[in-house]
């Protein structure tokens, strides 16, 4: 994280100021200072435009019923490229550019759900263990749970069927103020 963080905030803006200086040199500093502004602009529109057609594929997908993860990935990588894009510099912009275009988009949202999918089967998951309690345990070990099948009804539970039915969920409770 730390390698990371250095070379976001201290490699990049390096290289940007060296590039910005070497087209300032070439080109001159008015010249230079209007294409910073205008890539800021072009990118900021195009951002625009594929985030609401995003943004419309999600509302596809979620009337359909299905799980706009593609887009998820997607939106994250065109704020990721407007906040490139509005960055001053030549480097920021071109790595801003290239998250525009869609073929590359498709190759790091494929990796990135890839390595997503990949996290999640290697890492251990959370167990649910129910008992059910018989009438003849002692009162001792009754008195120290709570009784989850007890609750008091919601209006949101009106048709729900659960299949632990008249189960409770054995835990531990420890107050820490």
């Amino acid at each position: 994280m730390f390698r990371l963080l250095f070379v976001l905030f201290i490699i990049i803006p390096i290289i940007e100021i060296f590039v910005l200086m070497q087209v300032g040199a070439v080109l001159g500093v008015w010249p230079t200072i209007a294409m910073v502004i205008f890539t800021a602009w072009l990118g900021a529109k195009y951002v625009r435009q594929q985030g609401i057609s995003t943004l419309n594929s999600v509302q596809t997908k979620m009337a359909q019923g299905q799980m706009p993860s593609d887009e998820i990935v997607t939106a994250l990588m065109l704020l990721v490229a407007g906040v490139l894009l509005v960055t001053p510099g030549f480097v920021t912009d071109f790595l801003g550019l290239s998250l525009l275009i869609p073929a590359v988009r498709h190759t790091i949202a494929g990796s990135v759900m890839s390595h997503i999918s990949s996290n999640n089967t290697s890492q251990q998951g959370f167990q649910f263990h129910s008992h059910s309690h018989s009438h003849g345990q002692n009162q001792n070990q009754n008195q120290n749970h709570d009784d989850f099948s007890k609750q008091p009804e919601s209006p949101f539970q009106e048709n729900l069927q659960s299949p632990h039915e008249g189960q409770t969920l054995d835990g531990e409770f420890e107050r820490k103020d």
